[in-house]
């Protein structure tokens, strides 16, 4: 089983998964579940992480970055976690690429999805969490944090609707992979139906 999280910034998406991770790290399925995050999740694709959230680059090289790190966590440690029968969640997959750098960037989705082709060779999330919220919610929010804000997060309100408008079509098209999370609501009602929606899916995993 292979679930990602995904959102726009200030959706709460990765405080959400990381309270996840901590819970479900406490129960009998721990030895069984790998968590990982992207870009990251290997040395590799850390050490690219830390350029691609701090430095300005051609949207072009961002992608193509994105790409390698995914690449290298799915080599080094989706792939062979799912073979050996392990549950990997992760908080950001290639969705995010589409949406952000297809989109966001303007760089085109299908040309994004042409460029992950190699990078993931066909291994897909079972299920998608996605974070559903108002790009003007997601922007007051951030606001308040932004003395602490990557580049990304200080991305101009269109770049987010743009985000958003991608992440929906990618729904449109495929609902059934799709777990829609409301989140414009608070963060403990946000958690809740996190919860609910993973752990029957966990659960039915470790049968």
């Amino acid at each position: 089983m292979f679930i990602s999280f995904e959102g726009i910034d200030g959706a709460g998406k990765s405080t959400a998964f990381d309270r996840l991770k901590q819970e479900l790290l406490l129960t009998p399925w721990a030895k069984n579940l790998v968590f990982t995050r992207e870009p990251g999740g290997t040395k590799i694709s850390e050490e690219i992480r830390d350029i691609l959230i701090n430095e300005q680059m051609d949207p072009w090289t961002e992608a193509l970055l994105y790409a390698a790190a995914r690449r290298q966590n799915v080599v080094e440690k989706i792939v062979p976690s799912l073979k050996s029968g392990k549950v990997v969640l992760t908080d950001r997959y290639v969705d995010s690429s589409l949406a952000y750098q297809g989109g966001g960037r303007n760089l085109g989705v299908e040309n994004i999805a042409k460029l992950n082709q190699s990078a993931i060779q066909g291994v897909l999330p079972d299920r998608v969490v996605y974070f559903r919220i108002d790009p003007e919610i997601s922007r007051k929010r951030m606001s308040k944090r932004m003395q602490d804000a990557d580049r990304f997060e200080k991305e101009q309100g269109i770049f987010f609707k743009t985000i958003a408008a991608v992440f929906e079509n990618l729904i449109a098209k495929d609902p059934a992979r799709f777990i829609i999370i409301e989140a414009n609501k608070s963060p403990e009602e946000v958690y809740e139906a996190v919860k609910k929606a993973v752990f029957p899916l966990i659960e039915e995993a470790m049968k």
